[in-house]
């Protein structure tokens, strides 16, 4: 079952079925991608909205960007994944939501935490594991979290922030509230049992849980192609399940948002749970360790022209919704944000050794 576009979806939000290639099987591509019209909905925000959504991508692009300057200098330990190249989906998925809603999501969860508005500074001393962290250091990377926020991680277990995300859905619908539970999960998590498994109870249960994909085409190193019998869409998954699914260009943020404010309405009336894939690309490697041996840098270029980081801005002064001074201004206030950010971890004061069992719970 799914949402019809001319009834609950602003136009541009399906994806067409993408080409078949000579083989029968249907390519993944930048421009199989894109939204039929592309970016859509521009006349349906302000202009502080508009430049807001650019002002968060780009944040989240210079903060990613930093973080795998630290890295390499030692500042930043463990694994590192970042979130270049899919700010677009991250920023449009999380704007609709208010603060009662959940948020819980995988290892790749920097640019989440930063749209739902973590705190840049603490965000950044995590992952330097510094006392002054979101989790006093001892979360780092892959497990950033804020309860204030209703930010409930960061999971480095594919697919084990699911059956969380279910139980926090669950209580919102035996509370009575009308919040809703946003899950993100990549497309390596699909070939997990517990994601066929949180699927069946979210629909036998109805929850208002939002199931969203962030599908940037590889889990780890392997393409999607290689391990996915039939299509390489999944949104199509949860119509076994009764679960109403679409599919959302997630390099289109205006796309991405317009699809989430019609999901989130409809979860808040009792609709649940649903389900949208976002197609969207890293143009990095799954961790920075990754050589990306894997792939051409073809396709890396093919989708580097929709990089919502430098196409989104180009529409808003195309459009005259802001100038160039403005875009101009806009990303030297971020720069200067983040070398604060990065500043305030390097001076801040490492846990001390005795509180190593502080907050651990058994």
């Amino acid at each position: 079952m799914y949402l019809p576009a001319h009834q609950n979806l602003s136009t541009g939000v399906f994806m067409a079925s993408p080409a078949k290639t000579k083989t029968g099987k249907r390519a993944r591509s930048a421009a199989a991608a894109k939204s039929p019209n592309g970016a859509s909905g521009a006349g349906s925000y302000s202009k502080e909205q508009m430049l807001e959504m650019f002002r968060q991508m780009y944040l989240i692009r210079q903060f990613e960007v930093a973080c795998g300057e630290n890295y390499a200098k030692g500042h930043i330990r463990g694994f590192l994944h970042l979130y270049i190249g899919q700010e677009a989906t991250g920023v449009g998925a999380l704007a609709p939501l208010a603060e009662q809603d959940y948020v819980v999501t995988h290892y790749r969860d920097h640019g989440h935490a930063i749209a739902r508005g973590l705190d840049v500074n603490r965000s950044m001393a995590e992952l330097f594991g510094r006392k002054t962290g979101l989790s006093k250091g001892k979360g780092g990377s892959m497990h950033l979290f804020d309860a204030a926020k209703r930010f409930m991680g960061g999971h480095a277990i594919v697919a084990g922030q699911m059956p969380l995300a279910l139980g926090l859905a669950f209580a919102q619908k035996y509370q009575g509230t009308d919040g809703v539970t946003v899950c993100f999960f990549g497309d390596g998590s699909t070939n997990q049992g517990i994601y066929h498994e949180t699927l069946n109870l979210a629909a036998v249960w109805n929850v208002p849980m939002l199931f969203f994909l962030e599908n940037n085409g590889y889990g780890m190193g392997t393409s999607v192609e290689r391990v996915r019998a039939g299509s390489p869409d999944f949104y199509t998954d949860a119509e076994k399940y009764g679960i109403e699914a679409v599919a959302v260009d997630g390099m289109d943020v205006l796309a991405v948002r317009e699809a989430m404010e019609a999901a989130v309405k409809k979860l808040r009336a009792g609709g649940g749970p649903l389900f949208i894939e976002a197609k969207t690309f890293r143009y990095v490697g799954h961790s920075y360790a990754d050589g990306q041996k894997y792939r051409s840098n073809d396709e890396i270029d093919e989708w580097r022209k929709r990089d919502p980081v430098e196409t989104y801005p180009q529409m808003l002064v195309k459009h005259k919704i802001a100038t160039q001074k403005e875009i101009v201004a806009l990303r030297s206030d971020v720069d200067t944000q983040v070398a604060e950010a990065v500043k305030f971890a390097e001076e801040s004061p490492q846990p001390d050794a005795g509180e190593l069992f502080d907050d651990v719970y058994a």
